[in-house]
């Protein structure tokens, strides 16, 4: 696993009920026992820790939030639209 992931998976880790259960890219979000009013504190906190905003409406959301692993690729992603927006700018 990189930076990103290691962060992200720190970042899920504060808000499982069970922080200690084995966490991999391939873990859906599903089994995290993660509430959903912690998902928006888990936005907010992936956000502040890259300085990025991730755009989120549960409804349309729901494929690319499923997985550890699809949040990981979000967030690059993001990051990556973030740099070179702001190269051009």
């Amino acid at each position: 696993m990189d930076d990103v992931a290691d962060k992200i998976i720190e970042i899920l880790r504060k808000n499982m009920k069970d922080p200690t259960k084995d966490v991999t890219l391939e873990t859906p979000l599903s089994e995290l026992e993660i509430e959903s009013l912690d998902l928006a504190v888990i936005v907010f906190d992936i956000e502040d820790t890259f300085g990025i905003e991730i755009p989120y409406n549960a409804n349309e959301e729901v494929e690319a939030f499923a997985t550890v692993g699809s949040v990981v690729d979000r967030v690059k992603n993001i990051i990556s639209e973030t740099k070179s927006s702001g190269a051009a700018a």
